[in-house]
Parts: structure tokens; C-alpha cells; sequence
């Protein structure tokens, strides 16, 4: 491993994930990391300081929860990644084999699990939609997509957020007893999401878009109380309780950065606390008032830490390129340089999603790029969170087209600012990402030199015919109907309508178990491009929408290196 590029020993450094201890065994928490080499699901008895690894398969585990009593740990089994399997759950110590904790629910897609003391609820999406279990009992069925997000402190209520009379982005909240009766509906325009009732009463904190940004409000589903948290902050707030529910532990996402915030909600009082400027993933309080957060920089590897500095979890990583921050026609761009002068080649990686956003975190992949002297330009496209509603909103009805027509505006900045060499500018991305490289190499020809299409959407009516009924509808949101209702704009959108026009090798991955982006789908595309001879490479793994294994990790990212080395010109 000494041999080792510094690129591939930053993807060795093992990944921790942020841990989740149980809210009545506060000692007891378990967490993910890749520090054997693999995702897996590890219980932590902090009393001790004892770490028990707790799964062990070969593509890994991806989710995982501990009971509110600290008595069972619970993780989902899927098959190679393909998503769609059972909950197992197992005890803390290990002193019994793990077993189906819902045996009689039967297989499905994990739409959320809530493990109390008292009960477990849990819920799955299947062909016939979406039920929701409370221990024996079936509390929530619906053919729509749903999820189960939260019980109240005394385990009576149990919030659900649907799609009944919406879609699956904007999606309403239901509270229904354990008889699955309904207790309170709340939905808006703009749609609602649960983030947990409170510790100490049934006051439910939510997130809304009522204003044009993602903000904080307070609904008690038996009274019917709502009131908005007004925070006088730019940029976006999610938000955690305090465990005596007087106040909030708000984190502050503004510019691809977060920090944290205390919001005492009886006085409105707010104090910032003291964190690294970075990405915090993930932050909470403990019983005893200490907060606790994972946070990570493009230059420095993850690590789970209090607010004193003591890091908790995590090990040092290789220090990474830091990334610049430009603003292109209203759309942030995040840059990391190699050494030396440009222009440079460069590769526009596009984050997947399209919802999501890149920010300023420790990423391997962009490392490699950057060590290999390669310029890598993040753009956060219309369509990307955390730059308010109008801006994540702008795509729907016409995915495809505003996030492109961003990324072209930036290609041209970056040749004019001399970052970018025009004859080597490289289209990339995963998932999403993927589906806008494969759109842009047959949209936007003459900009891009190579591709990069990992996991990619290559042809979308038949990816909306193999999807999960989660999926499908999150399709007929964004499209803003089917492909009976809106023919034109699920084939202009559709990167095999464009393929006669692409004229840069392009690398196609995708993963034999894939629930997300079919590999029908990409073997379509890839047909296409066959039979008109376009130079394409393919390279098939074994997993589902993503490995989790660090070889072969490193493997795929050996594997851009050398197809960029080949096909780019000198």
C-alpha cells in the first residue's frame, strides 16, 4: 500500500459516518465506516471504548439504526446493493445471531425505520406502494410514495410524510396513532419535511420552503399549534432538538458551508458556536449538553468531534487541494487547481441528485483528478439545494436543459479566464451527474473532448418503465407528468435522442444490481453508440448504484485516469 499514489491512500483512509447513539443508552451507538476495507455497521459501547463490527458482506451494509434502549441493533440486508431486501436486527452485544425483524412484512425498499423502546416501527415500497408497520400492526398503507420518519417521546404518535395529494417532492405530513388512526394533517404548496418530535411533549419540528428557502416550523398535531422559526440567517437552516426542548441546535448552510447555532425558542436568543470552517454532515446533543458533529473540508478527511476539538471518530487523512469559490451568472462554482499554470485540462464534474449539491468536502475522487493534474470545476446548476426554492425548482417540467445551459455559461468563464483549456475539457459525473454528461456530449458537442458518464441515465423512458414505484413518481414530478402527458420533454431530456450527435469517447460504468439507473437503460444507449462505432468504453461492477468496497473504488477511479490519459489530446 506504500507504493500507492497519495490519490489512492486517501480513499484507504477509512470513512466514518456520522453515529447514532440510543436516546435511553446514550453509551450505546452504533455507526458506518469503511475502516475494514468495506461499508459495514459497527456497534460502539462508549463506556468501554469497545468497537464490535457487526456486519460483515461483500458489498457491504448501507443502513443501520439502534434501538431508543440501546438493547438491538438493527441493519438493512440487501443483495449485492440492489436495495430491496429486509431489516435484520441483532443484539448490542452481539450475544445472538441477527434475524428478520419483520418477517411477516415481507421484502420491499426501506422507506424508513424508527426502532423505540416499546415498539419498532418500520416501513417498505413495494409494487403495491408503500406499507407501515407498528410492530404487528399495519398503521399506513398507500400506493404513492411515503416514508416513516418519527415517533413522539412516549411512543403513542408516529408522523408519516406522503404524496397522496401532492407529489414526492413536495410531500404533506400525516401523525396517526399505533391503530393507525389520523391525528393531524398538515401539508403545503411547497411541501413539508419531518425532522423529529420533540424530546419532552409533541411539538413536531418540520422544514418548509414558505418563503423561498428551506426553514424551521413548529406543529403540535393534537392542538392543531403552528408556528414558524424565523431565524435572521442568509442561506438555509435544518435543525435537531435540545434534549430539554427549550431550544434548538440549528446548522447553517450557506455557500456549500455550514456552521452551527444554538436558537433558544422561548427567547429567540441565538449564539453561534464555535466550528472549523467546512461541511458539518451531521450534529446532535447529548443528554449531558455536549454537541457533537461530523465535519469535513476538501482539504481534510472526515471526523466526528465535540465543540472542545476532541475528535472522537476518524482517521488522519492525506491533505487534499482546498477549493476556490466563483460566481458565474448567479451560479457558484467550486474550483480546485493542480500545481502549476494554466490553463489546464479540466473536468466539469456534476454532482447527481439533481437535487443535491457540492460542497466543501473531503472527496477522494476529486483528489485524484487534481494530483493527476487535472482542474476540476463543481457547478451547482439550477436544480441544486441550498440556494433557495426558486433555484432547486427551476428544472421542473425541463430537466436537463437549465442545468446544462449552467454548466455551459461556466465552461465559457473558465476558457476566457484562462483556467480551461478548451481542447481538453472533460464533461463527468455519477448518477445524475452521469445523465448530464451523456445529455451534454450529444447537446453541447462541441465543448467537450471526453466524457465521464458513471451510472448514468442514458435513456429515460425505459428507465421509467424499470423504476421503483419511489422512483417513478419522483419522475412524474420532475417532468411535471408521464411520457403520455409530456412526449416531447421526456424525449428532449432523453440523452439516446441525442446520441447521433455525440463525437467524444465517452466512459460508461454501471453496476449489475443497480436499482436507480437500470443497466437495460445504459445497455440501450450504449447499442446506440455501438452500431454508429462512437469510441465508448464500458466497465461493469458488482454492486447497485454505487460500490462501497474501497478497491474497487480506487479501481474505477484508476480506470478515468487512464481512459482520460488515452483518449484526451496532449
Amino acid at each position: 500500500m506504500s507504493d500507492e499514489p497519495r490519490w489512492a491512500r486517501r480513499f484507504r483512509t477509512p470513512l466514518i459516518l456520522p453515529p447514532e447513539w440510543a436516546r435511553d443508552a446514550p453509551d450505546r451507538a452504533v455507526y458506518r465506516s469503511t475502516v475494514g476495507g468495506v461499508l459495514e455497521v459497527y456497534a460502539w459501547d462508549r463506556s468501554t471504548g469497545t468497537h464490535r463490527q457487526v456486519t460483515d458482506r461483500p458489498q457491504g451494509t448501507r443502513s443501520a439504526a439502534v434501538s431508543r434502549d440501546g438493547r438491538w441493533v438493527w441493519w438493512f440486508a440487501d443483495t449485492d446493493g440492489d436495495e430491496y431486501g429486509v431489516w435484520m436486527r441483532e443484539p448490542f452485544d452481539g450475544s445472538a445471531p441477527a434475524e428478520p425483524g419483520f418477517a411477516a412484512l415481507g421484502a420491499g425498499y426501506p422507506v424508513g425505520l424508527v426502532p423505540g423502546a416499546t415498539v419498532t416501527v418500520v416501513g417498505v415500497s413495494g409494487a403495491d406502494g408503500v406499507t407501515v408497520r407498528a410492530g404487528d400492526t399495519v398503521v399506513y398503507s398507500s400506493p404513492r410514495d411515503a416514508s416513516v420518519c418519527a415517533l413522539n417521546a412516549d411512543e403513542t404518535l408516529l408522523a408519516v410524510e406522503h404524496s397522496e395529494n401532492s407529489d414526492s417532492r413536495h410531500r404533506a405530513v400525516r401523525v396517526l396513532d399505533l391503530d393507525g388512526k389520523t391525528v393531524g394533517d398538515i401539508s403545503d404548496p411547497h411541501g413539508l419535511s419531518v425532522v423529529d418530535f420533540a424530546p419532552t411533549d409533541n411539538r413536531l419540528l418540520l422544514t418548509h420552503d414558505r418563503h423561498g428557502k428551506h426553514e424551521l416550523l413548529l406543529w403540535e398535531p393534537v392542538t392543531g399549534y403552528e408556528a414558524e422559526v424565523r431565524v435572521d440567517l442568509p442561506g438555509e437552516v435544518s435543525a435537531s432538538w435540545y434534549p430539554d426542548g427549550r431550544s434548538l441546535l440549528l446548522t447553517h448552510s450557506h455557500h456549500a458551508r455550514d456552521e452551527l447555532y444554538q436558537l433558544d425558542l422561548n427567547t429567540g436568543a441565538l449564539a453561534r458556536l464555535d466550528t472549523p470552517r467546512g461541511v458539518i454532515d451531521a450534529a446532535a446533543v447529548r443528554p449531558d449538553g455536549d454537541v457533537e458533529y461530523r465535519w469535513t473540508s476538501a482539504e481534510h478527511g472526515p471526523v466526528v468531534r465535540r465543540l472542545d476539538g476532541t475528535v472522537l471518530l476518524g482517521a488522519h487523512a492525506p491533505d487534499a487541494a482546498p477549493l476556490e469559490d466563483h460566481w458565474v451568472a448567479g451560479v457558484h462554482v467550486l474550483l480546485s487547481r493542480p500545481a502549476g499554470e494554466g490553463p489546464y485540462p479540466t473536468i466539469f464534474y456534476l454532482h447527481g441528485g439533481p437535487d443535491a449539491q457540492d460542497v466543501d468536502r473531503y472527496h477522494p475522487g476529486r483528489s485524484a483528478f487534481v494530483d493527476s493534474g487535472y482542474c476540476v470545476v463543481h457547478v451547482n446548476y439550477r436544480g441544486s439545494h441550498g440556494y433557495g426554492t426558486a433555484w432547486r425548482d427551476a428544472l421542473v417540467g425541463n430537466p436537463g436543459g437549465p442545468e446544462l445551459e449552467d454548466t455551459a455559461a461556466v465552461y465559457d468563464w473558465a476558457v476566457a479566464a484562462g483556467i480551461a483549456d478548451p481542447a481538453r475539457c472533460v464533461l463527468g459525473g455519477a448518477s445524475w451527474g452521469g445523465y448530464l454528461t451523456l445529455l451534454g456530449l450529444g447537446t453541447q458537442p462541441g465543448l467537450w473532448a471526453a466524457g465521464l458518464a458513471l451510472v448514468p441515465i442514458g435513456d429515460f423512458l425505459t428507465l421509467h418503465a424499470d423504476a421503483t414505484e419511489m422512483l417513478r413518481d419522483y419522475n412524474l414530478a420532475l417532468f411535471g407528468g408521464g411520457p403520455e402527458d409530456r412526449p416531447e420533454v421526456w424525449a428532449a431530456a432523453s440523452p439516446i435522442t441525442h446520441v447521433e450527435h455525440v463525437r467524444a469517447p465517452v466512459l460508461i460504468t454501471a453496476g449489475d444490481n443497480d436499482p436507480r439507473c437500470s443497466t437495460r437503460q445504459i445497455d440501450n444507449y450504449v447499442r446506440r453508440l455501438a452500431e454508429r462505432g462512437a469510441v465508448h468504453e464500458v466497465y461493469r461492477f458488482d454492486a447497485g448504484h454505487f460500490s462501497v468496497v474501497i478497491t474497487e473504488r480506487i479501481a474505477q477511479a484508476a480506470l478515468q485516469l487512464d481512459f482520460l490519459e488515452r483518449h484526451l489530446p496532449r
